[in-house]
């Protein structure tokens, strides 16, 4: 799944990433499922073992344009993890008190903690994405904010933080067909919002806004992948198999007990 990863430095053209490919898994949705529920497993023991061992840190960063399917990853790649070790941060429309502070203040308390894994729903990138998009500062201000980005994440790649940060690909068609879904189905309207359709006519300034900081932040502590997802199945597929990989990378070991227990009798 590396043929997703992003080496810094290159030139990123959303046209030419299929958001509709599959093929590192020709085998399809149905045998899919069978490996993402090995993957779902995995994952359980892997991140049980990080939060026992609690000296590693993960952070997983996911981006999409509307009904893109950042909750779909959360429910189904995480599904069985231990909710005691994995916490999901939320970024909407900053409060009062947020606006007080830098851009970036809201973001550092939700890092996480030695043996947590953090996924940020939206995140940081916001404020090179949506900012820029509506004009809401100055091109002056916006893209000083790439380095800032990449020092902030230097920063907590440096006091043991992972990063890994996926930007989940859809196709306008995909998210015409996803949007209508949510208003056909009563089960699903309160999921659609009149303001989608509104961000909807920006599609093209919102793909050069990912473009540029995709491009201007993939960096070796804090790399970005192209996630195809059109097809659901797929896309949770490449992303639970990133983080099974990432995971068995740490080398992890369960502690040794503070007293020998050779001896206990439990009566």
């Amino acid at each position: 799944m590396q043929r997703y990863k992003i080496k810094p430095g290159s030139k990123v053209d959303l046209d030419a990433w299929d958001p509709g490919d599959t093929q590192e898994f020709p085998e399809g949705k149905e045998a899919a499922g069978k490996v993402l529920e090995k993957l779902n497993d995995e994952l359980e023991s892997l991140q049980e073992l990080l939060f026992a061992e609690h000296r590693h840190k993960l952070l997983i960063v996911l981006q999409a344009t509307d009904t893109g399917g950042k909750d779909g990853v959360i429910r189904h790649v995480f599904d069985g993890v231990n909710p005691q070790g994995v916490r999901v941060a939320s970024f909407k429309v900053p409060t009062v008190p947020e606006l007080e502070h830098d851009y970036l203040w809201r973001v550092h308390s939700q890092t996480p903690a030695k043996g947590e894994i953090v996924i940020f729903n939206r995140s940081h990138y916001e404020d090179v994405l949506v900012v820029r998009v509506h004009n809401l500062v100055s091109k002056d201000v916006w893209s000083r904010r790439y380095d800032h980005i990449n020092e902030f994440e230097r920063l907590l790649a440096e006091e043991g933080t992972t990063i890994l940060k996926f930007f989940l690909n859809i196709d306008k068609d995909e998210q015409k067909e996803r949007l209508q879904a949510r208003l056909d189905d009563p089960t699903k309207q309160w999921k659609f919002n009149v303001g989608d359709l509104q961000e909807r006519a920006l599609w093209g300034q919102y793909q050069k806004a990912y473009e540029d900081a995709i491009r201007k932040t993939s960096k070796p502590w804090a790399p970005w992948y192209i996630v195809p997802a059109n097809k659901k199945w797929y896309r949770n597929l490449v992303i639970a198999s990133i983080l099974v990989e990432t995971l068995k990378g740490f080398d992890m070991h369960y502690p040794e007990p503070e007293e020998d227990l050779s001896s206990v009798v439990i009566d």
